[in-house]
């Protein structure tokens, strides 16, 4: 039987505090779920409308109504299940490899949609700022379809990671050398900056190399790429000569 206390901590999800605290995060839609469940997440809980399918143990299974349901989820129209998972341990990220940085990427759908081309590329690991949006955000979960469990997430201080990583730092610039005849290593460290502001002057002064996607347009009005964008065209870059 679930109780309005369970209900209330599951809707506090919402806020990073509140998953901070309790070290749970939220799941919504079955395929989604059905992602988490396979993966080396723990689960704290599933409730459903119906049983169907999920082969969980009875005593983290809960069948609830659509008004409970919608209590707890983050979405106008709920889908059905809303699961809670366990926050994991952060991971060592390896450096021997080609991997993403962020610095202040603060959209949620931005956030996702990286998440998804790492998956998508095979960068299996993604180091972001502290001051980027949280990736257990409901809206970034969302946004990554399943594919956070196939990514290394890593919050830190970017500045001493970078400082202290003796791996070629990439960035991205509007002034930035075409990365279309620029030369690219197969490891390293590939730093994409905030929405508004690009790089910050602490992190851009860490670089040593200066990538740029050159603009095709005759018009040239267009003022910059949205960074998600701008970063499947990178990541695809570096991954065609790989």
């Amino acid at each position: 039987m679930l109780t309005k206390n369970q209900i209330k901590i599951i809707a506090s999800l919402g806020q990073k505090k509140q998953r901070l605290k309790h070290r749970l995060f939220r799941v919504e839609g079955k395929k989604a779920v059905d992602e988490f469940l396979k993966s080396h997440f723990k689960l704290h809980g599933i409730y459903a409308l119906t049983r169907g399918d999920y082969n969980v143990p009875s005593e983290k299974f809960y069948t609830v109504t659509e008004p409970e349901l919608k209590k707890m989820s983050a979405l106008t129209t709920p889908q059905q299940v809303v699961a809670v998972f366990e926050i994991p341990n952060e991971e060592k990220v390896a450096t021997d490899t080609l991997i993403l940085a962020l610095d202040a990427i603060r959209d949620p759908g931005n956030l996702g949609t990286i998440i998804r081309l790492c998956d998508w590329f095979g960068i299996e690991h993604l180091v972001c700022s502290e001051t980027t949006v949280d990736c257990y955000n409901p809206k970034v979960v969302q946004a990554t379809m399943g594919s956070l469990t196939r990514v290394n997430v890593r919050y830190l201080n970017l500045e001493t990671f970078l400082k202290t990583t003796k791996v070629q730092k990439l960035g991205a610039f509007m002034d930035g050398h075409s990365i279309y005849e620029k030369v690219l290593p197969k490891q390293g460290i590939l730093i994409m900056g905030n929405e508004a502001n690009g790089i910050s002057p602490e992190i851009e002064v860490l670089i040593e190399n200066r990538l740029g996607i050159p603009h095709f347009s005759k018009h040239q009005e267009t003022e910059s790429l949205n960074v998600a964008t701008a970063t499947a065209i990178l990541l695809s870059e570096f991954k065609r000569r790989g």
